[in-house]
């Protein structure tokens, strides 16, 4: 099964040439680290910068320089930095050609859960359902099983709900899913190296849709 690092290169292939991205906080924060040297892309960070690096080394660390998820961060040549008004006017106005987020539960019709757990503390919000409510295309990077083992990909999300019919993919540590937001089912894509589809249909608890044998992905 793929680590986290697998997930993020694999949503890396995903990315094209001119793409304007958001990503999330956890795992899709990594892809950064796996972007092709011959694409270029812009990747936004909805606290206010355009044109975020990869992670700095051990050492050369700028603490004025954060994502979303208080983690330090380099800028590459022509990045803009600016308030959190004028972010957020970039995403409500769809000029973000993808955005990657994390997960607590994604439903087979496409609905995401991924801000609270009922009766735990949380921080609040952030930018999640402006991203969900907005973005032309979301993919979501997640595990796919919790620590007791349950599925996270669902008939429907039983946690409180971040937005409704807008998640297109899904990578989990498992295999590669298309949502079909209008039947309901994960479309398995790829399976992850060395998993089988026995495994996938263990680890999945909504509608699991296969056009044949799904192939072994790539990264």
């Amino acid at each position: 099964m793929l680590d986290k690092n697998g997930i993020a290169r694999r949503i890396a292939k995903e990315i094209k040439d001119g793409y304007y991205i958001n990503l999330g906080i956890g795992i899709p924060t990594l892809v950064a680290n796996f972007i092709p040297e011959d694409i270029n892309v812009v990747l936004q960070s909805e606290n206010g910068l355009l044109g975020i690096g990869p992670f700095p080394y051990e050492g050369e660390e700028d603490p004025d320089l954060i994502n979303a998820g208080k983690q330090t961060i380099t800028t590459m040549p022509g990045s803009a930095i600016f308030d959190s008004a004028m972010s957020f006017g970039m995403i409500r106005s769809q000029k973000v050609d993808l955005t990657i987020l994390g997960a607590m539960e994604v439903s087979e019709f496409g609905d995401i859960a991924s801000w609270k757990i009922p009766g735990k503390m949380v921080k609040g919000m952030g930018g999640a359902m402006d991203l969900v409510a907005s973005a032309k295309n979301i993919i979501v990077a997640m595990q796919q099983v919790n620590k007791e083992g349950q599925s996270k990909l669902l008939s429907t999300c039983s946690l409180p709900l971040t937005g409704k019919k807008c998640i297109s993919k899904v990578v989990t540590e498992m295999g590669v899913y298309e949502i079909d937001q209008e039947k309901g089912g994960f479309r398995l894509l790829e399976r992850a190296p060395g998993v089988s589809v026995e495994q996938i249909k263990n680890a999945t608890a909504g509608r699991l849709i296969m056009d044949g044998e799904p192939p072994e992905m790539s990264i």
